[in-house]
């Protein structure tokens, strides 16, 4: 008797090569019907995760459904779609497992097969990784939900923390979190990277030597003539002047934007209308208001919110931001600010806070409701602007959230919860994460 073979054992069994080669893959696609397709980056190691993971997602139901693993790969924490959705980067650390690290102390054993050409087995390194960070370019194709890997560099002393691309797909840029710095590359017309064409150090200023630089996101301007630098640790957005036929910085003038002391800028959005950028404090529980002036490269505040009242007594910690398609409504995670938390259960700053936007983009508290699990790392709205997708990096877990579409508010209870170890990045490819 001929035995039956699921699709997704079939998926879990297959390589890469082998899978493009079958009847099946053409059929990938269609089997989504009128799901959407997600794209999920993970933290590997402890949490079990191997990679990059492609899930089914229902907008009439709000069910999320795995497919498959799409890229095996070290902990590929944050992820970026070029603008003509052809490639996906990603930003990798140096995972090693505990079995890989005892095997280090003794002689190496012989190198085993990759899963898929070109890559390494589960928990070995590779160029970038190590204790070094890497930045990985692979081909994407949207209609089979495939990655197919095209090359990896070094990228920074540490694991990246962010990547984005330019709106002209020719350069890529990392914020490297642990060693507060930041690189640019060049990509090519086949999505291969070059070598870091810029690297950045940021050092502590000279009246508070003891501030350390903690660089936790990257952005283009909305006309691709600057970089910023979201930097954590000094208390600053950097400004680069870009030049994005070569992909070299150098700093504008005034070479940056500075928060309250002590806030702690972490992410940055953009606004459609190219004034207006929204920065995310983690340390101070703040969304500020820029204005942005793309000929002379300047930030100014217009606003400052908080998430949370004057007294309140816990500490929680912002960590980013995204919009409906309307600009009508924002939605920040907030998480957990204090390490020694027990992380069993979702604690008081395990939330999400909603804003209404007004037609000038300045902002207005509306509620904090739940963010279904223990601290959110991304989050991003699904192509209907119908539900609310959570990363839950701690309690391993995507929460999926009601909205309103007319109100923008969030249903107090979760609809879906899909288990899954550290996801860290959610990107729909039909609905982007860079806004513009």
């Amino acid at each position: 008797m001929k035995s039956k073979l699921s699709r997704r054992a079939f998926l879990q069994g297959t390589s890469m090569a082998a899978l493009a080669a079958h009847p099946w893959f053409a059929a990938l696609a269609a089997e989504l019907g009128n799901r959407k397709l997600l794209l999920v980056g993970t933290s590997t190691g402890r949490s079990g995760s191997k990679g990059v993971y492609t899930y089914a997602f229902d907008p009439a139901t709000g069910a999320l459904e795995q497919i498959a693993l799409a890229a095996e790969c070290n902990s590929p924490t944050f992820m970026a779609l070029s603008p003509d959705q052809k490639f996906l980067y990603t930003v990798n650390g140096g995972f090693m497992s505990p079995q890989t690290a005892t095997a280090a102390a003794a002689p190496p054993p012989p190198v085993q097969s990759a899963t898929q050409p070109g890559q390494p087995g589960r928990g070995q390194r590779r160029p970038g990784g190590g204790g070094g960070g890497g930045l990985t370019s692979y081909a994407f194709d949207k209609a089979a939900g495939t990655l197919t890997r095209i090359n990896e560099v070094a990228a920074g002393p540490s694991a990246g923390v962010y990547v984005c691309s330019d709106h002209s797909g020719r350069c890529v840029f990392v914020a490297n979190y642990g060693g507060g710095a930041m690189e640019s590359f060049q990509v090519d017309a086949n999505g291969k990277l070059s070598a870091a064409v810029t690297s950045v150090k940021f050092a502590a200023p000279e009246n508070d030597p003891k501030k350390v630089s903690r660089a936790h996101r990257v952005t283009v301007s909305p006309d691709n003539g600057y970089l910023m630098v979201n930097d954590l640790g000094l208390d600053m957005i950097h400004v680069f002047k870009l030049d994005a036929a070569t992909a070299k910085l150098t700093p504008a003038d005034p070479p940056q934007w500075l928060s309250a002391p002590g806030a702690g800028p972490r992410a940055l959005r953009w606004h459609p209308n190219k004034k207006i950028a929204y920065c995310v404090n983690e340390l101070h529980p703040t969304v500020n208001v820029l204005g942005w002036d793309e000929k002379k490269g300047v930030l100014t505040t217009l606003q400052e919110i908080r998430l949370v009242p004057e007294d309140y007594k816990f500490k929680c910690a912002p960590g980013d931001v995204v919009f409906d398609k309307k600009w009508q409504h924002a939605y920040v995670t907030s998480r957990h600010a204090d390490a020694t938390t027990d992380f069993s259960a979702p604690g008081p700053d395990d939330f999400m806070a909603t804003f209404k936007v007004d037609k000038h983009g300045m902002l207005t508290f509306v509620e904090r409701t739940a963010c279904g699990g223990i601290r959110p790392r991304d989050l991003t709205l699904d192509p209907t602007d119908n539900w609310l997708l959570i990363a839950d990096q701690d309690s391993n877990n995507i929460a999926v959230v009601k909205r309103d579409v007319k109100t923008g508010k969030l249903s107090d209870t979760i609809t879906t919860t899909s288990k899954l170890g550290s996801p860290m990045c959610l990107i729909f490819p039909d609905r982007p994460n860079v806004v513009l």
